[in-house]
């Protein structure tokens, strides 16, 4: 891969990690803060059962997001160090090239779309 390129996905990748890590501030600051707007958030507590159970739902999504977006954050820095190594765009399961369509679309794929597929299964 040519230095542009790389130079490009670093910054994307750069650009990504930057917004992921800000979601996920907001995001755990929402689920840990346990304070709700039903009753004007005075006292932090709902004002009906069914909120409990609102409020509980919410906050075990936004905590299952946390850990699908840590996981991103994750495959993003393994990317940026694979462009440091100069390994960035080989597959980890087969060594092949990963197509730039690919990774325009996924700028953090570690895979090719075969080996991706093959894993799925």
């Amino acid at each position: 891969m040519k230095k542009t390129d790389m130079k490009a996905y670093k910054e994307k990748l750069i650009l990504l990690r930057a917004r992921l890590r800000g979601d996920l501030s907001q995001m755990a600051d929402a689920a840990l803060s346990g304070k709700n707007s039903m009753d004007g958030g005075s006292s932090g507590m709902p004002i009906h059962m069914a909120d409990i159970g609102s409020d509980n739902y919410e906050q075990e999504f936004t905590l299952s997001l946390i850990d699908t977006e840590g996981d991103t954050l994750g495959a993003i820095e393994n990317a940026l160090e694979k462009i440091e190594d100069g390994t960035y765009g080989k597959c980890d399961e087969c060594e092949g090239v990963i197509p730039k369509t690919r990774l325009n679309a996924i700028p953090y794929a570690p895979y090719c779309i075969k080996c991706a597929e093959k894993l799925e299964r």
